[in-house]
């Protein structure tokens, strides 16, 4: 059931929302000069896919997960896209393509192992990866990730259609955050985010 309002709504959603991705995707062309990031994760039955996000950090950084990234890496324009959360947009496509839901795990990278390795054990790879979801709007993020694949699961074990359209509404209104970004710069490793 839940496929059916993924489909719509996603439709809707870059549909409607076009010319505010146009507009984003020029303005970060000339923030970064590649508006859009596009990074492999972890999808349903582990099988990898193509994130696509807006960039939001500099181009020549390395992939690794957010919350070891340095907060110097994210461009001024990469931290509104972030706060916002329009960053997320172009993850519309991912969910009308199938690779995504717009409720579920957060889908992790693939050098992820400690995370893997949890969520596996907990079948949360039996369902489609999501752009938000009860982790999420409790602010949980991949840096505890035991905390994250317990919460994964116990979020696939109750969702329904309600608690579907209730992370939803929580998300677009303000609920929640993304994966925290380390702010020690001496320590952290620039990255190219997520």
């Amino acid at each position: 059931m839940t496929r059916f309002f993924d489909i719509l709504f996603s439709f809707l959603g870059l549909l409607l929302l076009s010319p505010i991705i146009l507009i984003l995707s020029v303005i970060g062309y000339f923030d970064t000069g590649s508006p859009l990031f596009c990074q492999e994760r972890v999808g349903k039955g582990k099988k990898p896919f193509r994130l696509l996000k807006f960039r939001s950090m500099h181009i020549k950084t390395p992939s690794v997960a957010t919350h070891l990234a340095n907060a110097s890496a994210i461009t001024p324009f990469g931290s509104f896209l972030r706060k916002s959360k329009l960053d997320e947009l172009p993850q519309l496509w991912n969910v009308f393509v199938g690779d995504m839901s717009l409720v579920g795990p957060r889908p992790n990278l693939l050098n992820q192992e400690e995370l893997i390795v949890e969520r596996e054990s907990l079948g949360v790879y039996l369902v489609r990866p999501g752009i938000t979801g009860l982790a999420q709007i409790n602010k949980i993020d991949m840096s505890t990730p035991q905390l994250l694949a317990e919460t994964d699961a116990k979020m696939i074990q109750e969702l329904n259609v309600l608690c579907y359209f209730k992370y939803i509404f929580l998300t677009v209104f303000g609920k929640g955050f993304g994966d925290r970004i380390r702010k020690d710069a001496d320590r952290a490793t620039s990255v190219n985010s997520l």
